[in-house]
């Protein structure tokens, strides 16, 4: 079964009002050329569940987010995200903010089809408070008199997620040193879109030591979409890392008057190809320096 798609095709897969998850961590493997794409069309009302980095950013800045559920939303370097602040400080979305672990339970809970996970995670702190977190709830054990927070499940309408390698049968794998939480998403949703760096014969895994890297099974790949870089500026590491200097200069136009329209007309409004000659070829990306923090 060839399940290879375009951007647009997989955006035109996608629904307003939809509950959206996006893998990734922060400024790492986020399927940013998918997200352009979104940025692009008319898509909106969407909650979107995310380890946040500038896809977050880049949404809530475009007005397509009503809610958004997450734990951090992150450039490390640069410790908030600019465009996420503004939403969040105008009350411009609607959140729920739980720590990283409940995220986790959440997101397990959804793919094994339950409707909560107990856990400690939350007890004694706002996370609970139900003027902070009203679909958050306290239970009683029913085996002794200890309390629980009973995360709920994130169920997700669909995941986007970016990979190193894909197959046209829906194969991913993700070499880097660490894959995140993205086979947690992709299992707690009911359709999943790929962006893959190297679109691979399908033969590529029955190697074993490529197979290893493999986090989920292909049934559970909806659509793939070969977009080379399609992580950037965002790292896919250890094709590439992130893009400091990129990243510097879209935080600074968040202070900046028409600032988000301005950096919109240059490296949206644009094909990935436009794209990638803007931030210096494909050649200044696989140059990119791995931070030392």
């Amino acid at each position: 079964m060839n399940k290879e798609m375009t951007l647009t095709d997989i955006v035109g897969q996608l629904e307003d009002g939809m509950t959206i998850g996006i893998g990734g961590w922060g400024p790492r493997r986020k399927p940013m050329a998918l997200i352009r794409e979104i940025l692009r069309s008319d898509l909106k009302d969407l909650t979107v569940v995310a380890y946040g980095g500038a896809d977050v950013g880049m949404l809530c800045a475009a007005g397509k987010v009503k809610k958004l559920i997450f734990a951090f939303v992150s450039l490390d370097f640069i410790p908030l995200e600019p465009y996420f602040r503004k939403a969040r400080q105008s009350g411009a979305i609607e959140v729920m903010e739980i720590d990283e672990g409940m995220m986790v339970l959440g997101l397990k809970a959804a793919g094994y089809g339950c409707p909560f996970i107990p856990t400690k995670i939350g007890l004694g702190t706002d996370v609970i408070n139900p003027d902070v977190n009203p679909d958050i709830k306290v239970i009683d054990s029913p085996y002794d008199d200890k309390e629980w927070v009973a995360m709920p499940a994130l169920n997700l309408d669909a995941a986007l997620i970016h990979v190193d390698r894909a197959n046209s049968r829906g194969v991913c794998q993700i070499k880097g040193p660490d894959h995140y939480m993205d086979d947690l998403f992709v299992r707690a949703a009911n359709k999943t879109y790929v962006t893959c760096d190297e679109l691979v014969e399908d033969g590529y895994f029955s190697d074993q030591e490529e197979a290893r890297y493999v986090f989920w099974e292909r049934a559970q790949t909806t659509g793939v979409c070969h977009v080379a870089y399609g992580a950037h500026p965002t790292s896919c590491w250890p094709l590439y890392s992130f893009d400091v200097k990129h990243f510097k200069g879209y935080s600074a136009s968040a202070k900046e008057e028409n600032g988000w329209e301005n950096y919109v007309n240059e490296f949206v409004n644009c094909s990935q190809d436009e794209y990638l000659e803007k931030v210096g070829g494909a050649e200044a990306i696989k140059q990119l320096p791995k931070p030392t923090f």
